[in-house]
């Protein structure tokens, strides 16, 4: 069996974007509050009985939530430009090293009803440096698949 676990999470910032359509609001300081998700990917542990323990998870999302959260994404470093795309990657980049089991990171502003979905890519290393295929549900782990025995 495999699990997903995630955890939601939200951020509000001000950014600039440089674009061609709706350009003059775009360009001009403004903020949203954006809603994100990171998702996790695989089976519990034996001894522990969790995939990710979630206060782990839930610290980790916050050294992140406090690079964005209430800043101008503008001068963020690493960042890029603050669109939907960057958020998801630059959220993921900064987990994924402390929390191997992070398959996918979303980001949303709910009032205009835009999201972006991050995805690793299927036979990408997973935890163990194990390939992990999200889209066939086949799971290759360097331990068996099969549930834990005491």
């Amino acid at each position: 069996m495999i699990y997903e676990l995630s955890q939601k999470f939200f951020f509000e910032s001000a950014h600039t974007l440089q674009r061609a359509v709706d350009a003059a609001g775009s360009r001009r300081i403004h903020g949203h509050t954006y809603h994100a998700e990171v998702t996790l990917l695989g089976q519990p542990d034996c001894n522990t009985g969790m995939v990710e323990d979630l206060g782990h998870l839930r610290r980790q999302i916050e050294s992140v939530r406090e690079q964005l959260d209430h800043q101008f994404l503008d001068e963020v470093p690493g960042l890029g430009p603050a669109t939907l795309e960057n958020l998801c990657k630059y959220i993921f980049a900064n987990l994924v090293n402390r929390v191997p089991h992070v398959v996918a990171v979303s980001v949303e502003r709910h009032a205009s009803g835009d999201k972006c979905v991050l995805r690793k890519p299927e036979n990408a290393p997973h935890k163990g440096g194990s390939p992990v295929t999200t889209g066939l549900s086949i799971v290759s782990h360097s331990r068996s698949d099969s549930l834990c025995t005491k």
